[in-house]
This record gives structure tokens, C-alpha cells and sequence, in this order.
């Protein structure tokens, strides 16, 4: 299931992911995919709003994890400097797709071999001009394709969602 989102404003990117923050769930993890400069950190600062994260949420480019507390912790990953697989290990992604959390994964598609045994909602942003961002959000298993059915209602979710 795939749902498509054309955003002319980085506010737009922001409240798209509020939105998806607002639904996710405990053990929920996002890869997110897209170049340099279209948008990531945007998009996990209005997931990390939708969580109820209160701290500055700013890319983990150098520290490579940035961890928050909302209603549930949020770990959010930069995989952008790492080149080989024995240092997500280092970094403890397993421990934090596997816990109670949400995690996000900036540039994901780097180890997809890896992070293919983890289900997850994928979110890739492209240009598509100046301020243009085109956002595809995937999802296979029934608890991220819920999400995207919330969106595609229109759903923005203050209460329990369920999942």
C-alpha cells in the first residue's frame, strides 16, 4: 500500500509527519530515504511533534542516534556517516527496533539488507523543484497500512489509536 503526498512547504513536510506521529505505536519503526537537503529532519521533527517530543529535534548527522521522550521514546537515527553493518551493532539500532519505542531511520536504504527483517513504514522525499517535495509513504504489514488508511481519511488522531 503506498500513499502519495506533494508538499510545497517544509510546514507541509512537518504536518504530514505530525500526522503520522500522532498514529504510531508502541515497537513502530519509519525508514526514512531521500537525498541530501530534501527534507528528512522536517519530516521526523512534525513525527517527533505528533509523539508529544518537547526537546529540539535536529538531525543526529554526527551523533548518529538523537533519543527524545514523548508519549513513547523516540530514537531517531542518522545512518548517513556509517559504512559497514557491524556498526549499527555498535550503535544499538537492533536494541531499539526491537524495544517498546519508535524508532526512525534516516538514509535506510544504506543497509536495506539489514533492515529488511524489521517491518516499517519507508518514507521517501524527492525534490520536485525549489521548495517541492514529493513524499511516498510504503507500508506492507497491517499495522503500517492502517496508518496510511488514516491518512488518506484525512485522520489526525488525538486518542488512542488502537494498534
Amino acid at each position: 500500500m503506498q500513499y502519495i503526498f506533494n508538499s510545497a512547504l517544509a510546514e507541509e513536510t512537518e504536518a504530514l509527519g505530525k500526522m503520522v506521529g500522532k498514529l504510531l505505536f508502541p515497537g513502530a519503526v519509519i525508514y526514512l530515504n531521500g537525498d541530501l537537503g530534501t527534507g528528512k529532519t522536517v519530516f521526523a521533527r512534525g513525527v517527533g511533534l505528533g509523539l508529544g517530543v518537547s526537546t529540539p529535534i535536529v538531525s543526529p548527522t554526527f551523533t548518529l542516534l538523537n533519543v527524545h521522550q514523548g508519549r513513547l521514546p523516540f530514537y531517531h537515527f542518522d545512518l548517513y556517516r556509517l559504512e559497514d553493518e557491524s556498526e549499527l551493532f555498535a550503535i544499538g539500532l537492533d536494541e531499539c527496533l526491537d524495544g517498546d519505542g519508535v524508532s526512525l531511520v534516516e538514509w535506510a536504504g544504506k543497509f536495506a539488507a539489514y533492515l529488511a527483517d524489521w517491518p516499517a513504514l519507508t518514507v521517501t522525499i524527492t525534490k520536485q523543484g525549489q521548495a517541492e517535495r514529493q513524499l511516498v509513504l510504503q507500508a506492507e504489514s497491517k499495522s503500517y497500512r492502517q496508518i496510511l488508511a488514516a491518512l488518506e481519511r484525512g485522520d489526525d488522531n488525538d486518542e488512542d489509536n488502537g494498534y
